[in-house]
Order: structure tokens, then C-alpha cells, then sequence
């Protein structure tokens, strides 16, 4: 072999020794007259590198296979860096080359499907007797941001956060951009609740029960097209992308913290990729607890006599958590691909609730009187969920072609048991008047099932048609027994109190959107297509009219059927010149009542905090236009300015309302759901991003908004204020691989969100971010902080301290005025919360880790591509 042919070793230049090793390159040799594939075909990747010794440059040899049966060929673990050329070489064929390089361009776009292209690059079929056209280039970036603006989107990149180990998605949420967390971890984008996704996909799983560490990115999409579900329509998607590393070798971490309560944590994940084979898992446990003091101030005025009550409450809510994750991708060929992927989720929680109630009640003919109560409510809860995804994909010749269908299977249940015992005293201090103990014991279950295609078109590189069809059914059911216990501590099951209820949904969806760019202006149509009805019923106890003092069991059932509904979407985005884009979108999206919200009968688990579902609700339909507008500046700074506007009729909001006590015949106060006339949110959102120095970046967002509610003459709302939302991050690269993030927010002022069916608490009634009709929160703010050191060879070990809420000015403070009642509520949780947290991160790229080695290349003695070491 000549010396130019002789192999040299990777990173053989010292552009391509910093770049990280994470180009792939693949194709298929074929015929050039049969188009059939070829085995036994030569394919080398040669680089030009600089010789110290001559001070000249030469090519060299740096990969080299032979085809298998299907002409199939695979180089992985290249430096993204730097220019190559592709050879090809088989007996009474020509000798085909071609220069291919990785461009680092398209790495910064914010479709995740152009970045992740840009890395895994199919070049094609190849003829080797005739010339080939020249190969498109690669587009990647070797540093991600903290976060990427888009006009569709906005990412953010988890590992880039150096406050996310050891938490929740809750935690990752705080620190994003137009996003808004209260205390007890409702999201709220523009003051509405978004759709949470995992992998595009729509998930049963809650924020909090997400591990933080599993998280790649999370994509913020303020108003999906016709590509995405329709439901959700009020606000948005957060699409969540876990981690997965298809890296040849393997590389995986291994993490633990503590917290200032002792509650613990720790995990670890694995990917190993060998051959067509690519398995990942991870595992997370957390335990936590939570310390949640309020008060409570209720004016009530539905009946003789006037109520007045305060109640103090301190709340500890101790648990732990549980997840696991595993997967496995078969890469059959080149172009095709099989993946399955499980998780188990499991958890445990024993909330536990001292409150002081004093009542002063005050009778239309003067007379008053006062009690004072001692209340102690004790539960445990539990979840557990399993989660199932099988996806095949393939990809075709023609670049950017694909088809992929996949199927998600989705159940749990949540067994919860309820104790509570109230001391009823006339005054504080006095003798025991009366004590009243209840308990109740519930279950509840769900199955949640899709299957979805998708197909994708390029016409052109300017074009291209998408299409799609989407099946989803979910069944859900409750459970609950409530008794009340007597002197001897006997339990009497009380029937009337008690329900049995069954919910079933289901949704047909089919999509086509087609993209085009004329010049500078590019344009999207899309729409899409749904058929969906659901169905519940119910079994309980009533009073027997017949018989007094006598109760029957009866059952009742709803419906709601819509055979075809329609959401059409359109897209229009102009460039100005490289660095100043316009985009005007439009969509129609719905929102379909949740199972909590069809409930038919009243939680009387708290006494003085009654929840029941409206089984009559429709769905609610939202159409929202905005217009955006993207500066890009030097040194990665940006600039993206947003205003939007939505108007969502039959609205679903919170509405409170009074029915009769079965067991006292008393009037009670109900907080229940109704379909308002309307509603609108508009509002101009304001996002930076700019590196102030080579060690400072800043991330700035401000919203300024509106909303209103629009019911009935006869129902209260708030009426229709001005409020401003407002969040800085800052990164700070310290000397001595420190690292300082600071993160700050303020909400002034605000109507409660206008609705939204997303919940993100978990099963229960709450807190769930569903709006409310006749109220508003007061002020809040918080700064959190977070300080990282990186050490041992390449930064492979890092230690982590967080503190949430320095300043202690985190709090929920709501105020609801109805015409029963007026309320304030006040809490705060976990403020100045302490987080220690290490993690170590290792891996080794190495095809022949396995021992695998290609005949070719050891007959050539080509040397494999390997990297030992922590990872980078």
C-alpha cells in the first residue's frame, strides 16, 4: 500500500480533535441499471491531514467496510468537523468519488427532525457506474444553547440547566421562558394550561412524575398546527424529548443528591449500541417532602345565617417516587427501524393536614354564635402506571421521504385512603361539643391506547406534503366509599356519599398539510380532521321518595357525540433578509371536558371544600392567530417578538354553585365546572437571548396580557384587567469550572387562567389549572439559584447546589368572589429550599467494543473508530 494509502489513526487534525464524534454517515451501493443493491463493494472515507514531519497535507484512509448482501454501508463516531471524501471501488465498475462534509447551519434550526438529520445523514442510493450527483451537506452544531427561539417553537436544552438534576420536570419549567409555575406546580403558557407531550406524543403521566435527569429538551409550541392533536386548544403544547443516545459504545451517568428535609435521591441511565442493536434504560428514585402552611377566609352568605370562617391550615406531604425506563432500537437496515420502549412509574404519598377553623355565624334576627374545630386529616395515596410504545420507521432514497407508525398502551390505578377527625368545640379551649370522623377509601384506573401514523413528501427542497392518521381510546373509572365512624369507633358506610363511575372517550383523527417556499415567502396549509365521542355512567344512592328515611340505588349515563369536527391551520413566514423574519399563523384547536370535570357526584372529602363535575359540558373551541417576529444578531443573540390573540367559545371554566347536604339536608356551597359563552386572552410576548460577554448569557422574557370571561347576566365574573408577566435567566462561567445560573420571575396581578382542561397534578380535583370565573390571584415572585463545579478529565463529574425561593416571596394569595360567598386564600411552600446534587457521566465510543470487527478492515488493517473516557 502506498504511504498516502495508509490508515491513519481518528482525530487526526486539530480542527477534528475538538470537534466532538458524533457524525454518521450511510447508504446503500446499488446497480446503476438494476438499482439493485450490491455486496462485496469497497467503501472507504478518505481525509486530507497535515504531516508535521513534511509539512505537507495527504490523504489518508480513516474508515473502510464492505457492503453487506443489500449494498448496506455505516460509518459512525466521525469529527464533525473538517471535509471528506467518499470512495467507492468494485471489480468492473468505475470508481465513483465525492467530497461530503458536515455544515454547521442547519444544527441551530429549531425543527428537531432537521437537527437530528443532521447527524444521522442518508446519503442515498449510490450508482456506482455512471456519476453521481453531489451529495446534499450535513447540518449540525457542535454547542447547543440554553434555549433556541423559533418562529413555531422554542427548545430548551436540559443538559444546559444546571439547576434540573435531582428534581422534576416541575423544577425545568421554572427556568423556561414563557412559562409560569405556582406552588404547587401548575404550568401555565400565557396564562393558560398547555398539553404536555412526551416524545410527541400525548402522555397520562404528570409533570411531577417525570424525572428531570430524563429529559433532553422540552419544545414550547404556542400554537400547534394541523399536525398535532386538536385538543389543547387554549394554550399549547410542551412537547418533553427524552434522553436517548444512539452513540456506538456505550455511556450512561450515574447521580445522587439530598435535599435540606433529608429526602434523597438517586439514579442512573445506560446506552449501549452495538451493531444494529441501540439499548437505553434509566432509573430514578426521589424522596421528598413538602411543608405547605395557609390560611383561609370565607364570607358566606347563601343562607341564614352568615357564616364567617378562618381556618389555618399546615400541610406535610411526605413520599417518595419511583421511575424506570428501558428501550430497545433494532436498526434492520439503513433505512428501516424498529423500536420498543417501556416505563414503570410508581409512587407513594401521606399528606397529612392540621387545621384550626373558627366560625362565627351571625342570624338575621341579631343573634351570633361562634364554634371552634380541630381538624386532622390523614391520607395515603398511591399511583402506579405502565407505559408501552412499539414504532417502526422508514426512511427512503429520496432525502427527507419517511414513513412512521407507532402505538403507545398507557394504564394505572391510584388507590387513596382518607381519614379525617374534626373536634367541634363551642370556644377555644372549652370542652369537647361534638366529634365527627369520616373516612373514605377510593381506587381509580385508566387505560389509555393510540396508534398513529405519518407519512412525509419532499416534492422539492422547497416543498413537500405530510400526511397522517391518529386513533386514540381511553377508559376511565373511580371508585369511592365513604363512612362515617360513631362513639365506638364503628364504621357506618354511608351509600349517599359514596359513587361508582365509569368514562370512556375516543377520538379518530386523519391530518394533511402541505408546505411551499416561493422566494422569500413560505407558506403552510393544513387541516385537520376528528371524529370523537365519549360516554360515561354511574351507579349511587339516592333518597327513596316513596319510603322516607329509606335509600335506592339508581344508575344514569351521558353522552356526547361529534361525527366530524374540522381545525384547519395556516402558516405564512417571510424573510426579510438573513437576519429579520415575519410569520402570521392561524389555527382552530378544541378542548374536550376531562374525567374529573364529568364527574357526576360531590367529593365530600373536605367538608368545607365540596368539588363535583358537570356531566352536561361541552367542549370548548378555540381560534388563535399570532404574529411573530425573529432578529438575529451577531454572537448568538436573538430577538423574538410575539402577539397573540384567542377566543374560545363554550368555555370550560370553575364555577361555584349550592345544593342540598343528603346527609344533614343543609345548603352547601359546591365548587363545580360550567361552559361559559366565551372567553378571550390576547397579549405581546417579548423574548432575548444574548451573550452580554464570552462568560455571561441572558435569556429575558416579558408577557403583557388580557383575558376575560363572558357568562351568563345572572353569573359574577372578575372583570377584564392588564397584567404583566416577567423572567430573567443568567448564566455565569466562573473561573475554576464554576458555573452560576440565576433565574428570577414576577407575576402582578392576574384573572385566573380562562380555562383549559389540562391538569398536571395528578388524579384528584386539584390543583388543576381550569380557570375561574369570579376571581383573581395577587402578586407573586421568586429568585432561585444555582451553582455548579465541573471536574476530573473533561469535566466528566460535576456537584450541583440549588436553592428555590431565596427571598421567601413565592406564595398562591387568591381571591374568588361569587354570589354566595367571598374567599381568600393564602399559602406558601417549601420557600429557601436547599438542593445538593453529584454526577458523573462516562461512556466509550468504540465499534469494536463488542469485539465486531469488519473483515475488510482488519484484512486492510484499517483501525477502528474509538474514543475512550468520560464522555463529552
Amino acid at each position: 500500500m502506498a504511504q498516502d494509502d495508509q490508515p491513519a489513526t481518528p482525530a487526526i487534525s486539530a480542527m477534528g480533535r475538538h470537534a466532538p464524534a458524533i457524525g454518521h454517515f450511510y447508504g446503500r451501493i446499488v446497480d446503476g441499471k438494476t438499482n439493485k443493491g450490491m455486496s462485496g463493494v469497497s467503501v472507504q472515507l478518505v481525509q486530507s491531514i497535515f504531516n508535521p514531519v513534511t509539512k505537507a497535507k495527504r490523504d489518508s484512509v480513516i474508515e473502510g467496510q464492505i457492503t453487506e448482501p443489500k449494498g448496506d454501508f455505516s460509518f459512525t463516531n466521525l469529527p464533525i468537523l473538517g471535509s471528506y471524501q467518499l470512495k467507492v471501488t468494485a471489480i468492473g465498475y468505475k470508481l465513483f468519488t465525492e467530497a461530503i462534509a458536515f455544515n454547521l447551519k442547519l444544527g441551530q434550526s429549531s425543527d428537531p427532525e432537521l437537527r437530528a438529520n443532521a447527524v444521522d445523514k442518508d446519503l442515498g442510493n449510490i450508482k456506482i457506474q455512471v456519476d453521481a450527483e453531489t451529495l446534499s451537506s450535513v447540518v449540525v452544531t457542535s454547542s447547543k444553547p440554553l434555549i433556541q427561539l423559533g418562529i413555531d417553537r422554542k427548545i430548551y436544552n436540559v443538559e444546559k440547566d444546571i439547576a434540573a438534576p435531582g428534581g422534576s420536570a416541575v423544577d425545568i419549567m421554572r427556568n423556561i421562558p414563557s412559562l409560569a409555575v405556582d406552588i404547587d406546580g401548575n404550568v401555565t403558557l400565557r396564562n393558560t394550561a398547555p398539553t404536555i407531550f412526551i416524545d410527541g406524543r400525548p402522555t397520562t403521566l404528570t409533570l411531577d412524575q417525570i424525572p428531570s435527569d430524563d429529559i433532553e429538551s422540552v419544545e414550547i409550541i404556542t400554537n400547534p398546527g394541523a399536525k398535532y392533536d386538536a385538543s389543547g386548544g387554549t394554550a399549547g403544547i410542551l412537547n418533553i424529548i427524552m434522553k436517548k443516545n444512539r452513540k456506538a459504545g456505550y455511556n450512561g451517568n450515574v447521580r445522587a443528591g439530598v435535599d435540606k428535609r433529608g429526602g434523597y435521591n438517586a439514579g442512573g441511565s445506560l446506552n449501549v449500541k452495538q451493531g444494529k442493536l441501540n439499548f437505553f434504560g434509566s432509573g430514578n428514585f426521589r424522596e421528598r417532602k413538602t411543608i405547605s402552611p395557609g390560611t383561609t377566609d370565607r364570607l358566606t352568605f347563601i343562607s341564614d345565617p352568615e357564616n364567617k370562617l378562618h381556618q389555618v391550615d399546615n400541610n406535610v406531604n411526605s413520599g417518595y417516587f419511583v421511575f424506570g425506563r428501558v428501550g430497545l432500537d433494532y436498526l434492520i437496515d439503513n433505512r428501516n427501524t424498529l423500536s420498543l420502549s417501556g416505563t414503570l412509574v410508581h409512587g407513594t404519598f401521606k399528606p397529612t393536614t392540621n387545621s384550626q377553623l373558627t366560625l362565627d355565624s351571625l342570624f338575621s334576627n341579631g343573634y351570633s354564635n361562634s364554634s371552634f374545630t380541630q381538624r386532622n386529616s390523614l391520607t395515603n395515596d398511591a399511583f402506579n402506571n405502565k407505559q408501552g410504545m412499539v414504532s417502526f420507521k422508514h426512511t427512503f432514497p429520496k432525502a427527507g421521504e419517511e414513513w412512521s407508525s407507532d402505538m403507545n398502551y398507557s394504564s394505572g390505578n391510584n388507590p387513596s385512603f382518607n381519614s379525617t377527625t374534626s373536634d367541634i368545640y363551642q370556644t377555644i379551649g372549652a370542652p369537647d361539643f361534638s366529634v365527627y370522623s369520616q373516612q373514605q377509601q377510593g381506587n381509580g384506573t385508566n387505560q389509555y391506547i393510540t396508534a398513529q401514523t405519518d407519512y412525509t413528501n419532499p416534492f422539492s427542497d422547497k416543498s413537500k406534503l405530510e400526511a397522517g392518521a391518529r386513533v386514540a381510546a381511553r377508559n376511565v373509572s373511580s371508585l369511592n366509599n365513604t363512612s362515617i365512624l360513631d362513639e365506638t369507633g364503628k364504621e357506618i358506610f354511608q351509600p349517599l356519599l359514596s359513587s361508582n363511575y365509569n368514562y370512556h372517550d375516543r377520538v379518530i383523527a386523519g391530518y394533511l398539510t402541505y408546505t411551499n417556499t416561493i422566494g422569500h415567502l413560505g407558506y403552510q396549509l393544513g387541516l385537520r380532521a376528528e371524529n370523537s365521542n365519549y360516554h360515561g355512567y354511574s351507579t349511587f344512592a339516592v333518597k327513596d321518595g316513596q319510603n322516607p328515611g329509606s335509600i335506592k340505588d339508581t344508575a344514569g349515563s351521558f353522552s356526547n357525540n361529534y361525527p366530524v369536527s374540522l381545525f384547519p391551520s395556516f402558516y405564512l413566514s417571510y424573510k426579510i433578509n438573513d437576519n429579520d423574519e415575519l410569520q402570521f399563523n392561524y389555527t382552530r384547536r378544541i378542548d374536550r371536558p376531562n374525567f374529573f370535570q364529568l364527574f357526576p357526584f360531590t367529593d365530600y372529602s373536605d367538608s368545607l371544600n365540596l368539588n363535583k363535575g358537570n356531566p352536561d359540558l361541552r367542549p370548548q373551541f378555540t381560534n388563535s392567530v399570532e404574529l411573530n417576529y425573529q432578529k438575529t444578531y451577531k454572537g448568538s443573540n436573538s430577538f423574538l417578538a410575539s402577539v397573540y390573540y384567542k377566543y374560545t367559545t363554550d368555555l370550560i371554566t370553575r364555577y361555584q354553585s349550592k345544593e342540598i347536604n343528603p346527609i344533614t339536608d343543609s345548603l352547601v356551597l359546591i365548587n363545580t365546572f360550567i361552559n361559559a359563552q366565551s372567553s378571550y386572552v390576547g397579549g405581546l410576548e417579548l423574548i432575548g437571548r444574548n451573550s452580554i460577554t464570552p462568560w455571561w448569557d441572558l435569556t429575558s422574557n416579558l408577557n403583557i396580557f388580557t383575558s376575560k370571561i363572558n357568562t351568563a347576566d345572572s353569573i359574577q365574573t372578575s372583570p377584564a384587567n392588564y397584567s404583566w408577566f416577567a423572567k430573567l435567566n443568567s448564566t455565569f462561567k466562573l473561573p475554576g469550572n464554576f458555573t452560576l445560573q440565576l433565574t428570577g420571575d414576577y407575576t402582578s396581578k392576574t384573572v385566573l387562567p380562562p380555562g383549559g382542561s389540562a391538569s398536571q397534578s395528578g388524579p384528584g380535583w386539584g390543583p388543576t389549572v381550569s380557570g375561574n370565573s369570579q376571581g383573581y390571584s395577587k402578586p407573586t415572585g421568586t429568585v432561585n439559584a444555582s451553582l455548579r463545579f465541573e471536574f476530573l478529565k473533561k469535566k466528566a463529574a460535576n456537584i450541583t447546589l440549588s436553592i428555590d425561593d431565596i427571598f421567601k416571596t413565592r406564595r398562591s394569595d387568591v381571591f374568588i368572589n361569587s354570589a354566595y360567598s367571598t374567599q381568600e386564600t393564602y399559602r406558601i411552600r417549601d420557600p429557601q429550599f436547599v438542593r445538593l446534587q453529584f454526577n458523573y457521566r462516562f461512556g466509550k465510543f468504540d465499534t469494536a467494543l463488542f469485539k465486531r470487527k469488519n473483515n475488510k478492515a482488519e484484512q486492510d488493517n484499517i483501525p477502528q473508530n474509538g474514543t475512550e473516557g468520560p464522555m463529552n
